[in-house]
């Protein structure tokens, strides 16, 4: 069985796929019109679904939880900005 990638690797291989998830995501908003913000809702959930699938529902929601720590301390320093 192949050994888990090390830190640097995993960051790496997740960059990647984040890079390739964006250029999917600007052309689907692209093509939307007016859905544009619904379309990229909903592929959250979609990409939410098809994560559960593929790693579980436990790594999912910390994965989640971490992403909306991020989200709200961008908030709050956006709110120290002003």
């Amino acid at each position: 069985m192949p050994s888990a990638p090390d830190d640097s690797s995993a960051d790496a291989m997740f960059e990647r796929a984040l890079d390739i998830a964006a250029r999917h995501l600007d052309s689907a908003v692209a093509e939307s019109d007016e859905l544009a913000d619904w379309v990229a809702v909903a592929m959250i959930e979609a990409a939410v679904n098809r994560a559960v699938d593929g790693v579980g529902h436990a790594d999912v929601a910390g994965i989640l939880r971490d992403l909306a720590d991020q989200i709200e301390a961008d908030d709050e320093g956006d709110a120290d900005d002003e």
